[in-house]
């Protein structure tokens, strides 16, 4: 697949072949029912520059094309804000989100979310689309985030998260030693009935696995530099888990952390690795460790040995 300005081009290779141009764009190419249906009624669909049969099996070397990129009302409402950009081109966006800056808005009247940094960024650059974050940080999580610039990238993004081919790996510091080496969490999450803001482990919640590695011990300091991936990507996940193993994040008191840390948990979605939604390769984004990650003198420590 590639993609032109607003038009994109998919040449039909032998595996693709007897799908007919409905299912084949549908089943593998990933575009959703509605959208699909906005882009057949956009009358801009061609196969070999002709007005296609939707039903018909496509044969090899078919050259399909159709206009991808509609202009949209920007939403949520542009926030002027300084955007750390990791990566872009004309299909998606890999941010460095700061924390204490929630990913998206909380309500209509909220404007100070990173979404709305991103709407102004749409606007100034006149890029006439709403904003679609593929995956969501907790306020206090600092690091990688990646959004789609249109609805079609969106939609292949949105099923490549599924099918869990996006990789995000994270750094925690978290209190006690960790005396597994490197371990799997598997545990059930659920919603906290007498907290609202809070996640428990629960047998009746939603499937949740979480694989961690001891990256350095901080005997001194009473705490562990862990790397974590997730298999799944439930609402604080990553708290939850090593808050159950009696190692709860530096700073995050809502899981039981003795420490404050300057207002915010010690977890930062350190790399992300994406497969570009238009072509064959693999993206790889990586944020710096922030100053407010943790105390200074860990944080020196941890910069020598991992960045």
């Amino acid at each position: 697949m590639s993609i032109r300005g607003h038009m994109i081009e998919i040449v039909c290779s032998q595996p693709f072949t007897q799908r007919s141009l409905q299912d084949f764009l549908k089943h593998d190419i990933g575009i959703p029912k509605t959208l699909l249906h906005e882009i057949r009624m956009s009358k801009t669909v061609k196969v070999n520059e002709e007005e296609p049969n939707w039903v018909k099996p496509l044969n090899e070397n078919d050259r399909i094309t159709f206009k991808v990129i509609y202009d949209e009302t920007i939403t949520p409402p542009p926030t002027k804000m300084n955007i750390d950009i990791l990566m872009e081109d004309e299909n998606l966006l890999i941010i460095n989100k700061p924390y204490g800056v929630d990913t998206h808005p909380s309500s209509e009247r909220d404007t100070t979310s990173l979404s709305n940094g991103v709407a102004a960024y749409f606007h100034h650059q006149g890029i006439r689309q709403k904003v679609r974050h593929i995956h969501r940080l907790d306020r206090d999580t600092s690091g990688t985030i990646l959004f789609a610039k249109h609805a079609l990238s969106g939609a292949i993004l949105d099923r490549s998260l599924e099918r869990r081919e996006i990789t995000r790996t994270y750094l925690a510091l978290v209190e006690g030693t960790v005396t597994t080496k490197k371990g799997t969490i598997n545990k059930p999450i659920g919603k906290d009935r007498h907290h609202s803001n809070r996640r428990v482990v629960a047998k009746t919640g939603q499937k949740a696995v979480t694989h961690f590695e001891v990256l350095e011990q901080f005997s001194k300091d009473n705490c562990t530099l862990v790397k974590l991936t997730l298999e799944t990507g439930r609402t604080h996940q990553i708290r939850v888990h090593m808050s159950s193993i009696g190692n709860p994040l530096v700073g995050d008191q809502l899981y039981g952390a003795k420490t404050k840390n300057g207002g915010r948990h010690a977890l930062h979605a350190w790399h992300i690795t994406v497969p570009h939604p238009f072509d064959n390769t693999s993206l790889h984004a990586k944020a710096p460790i922030p100053e407010s990650f943790c105390p200074p003198l860990l944080l020196k420590k941890i910069k020598s040995n991992f960045e």
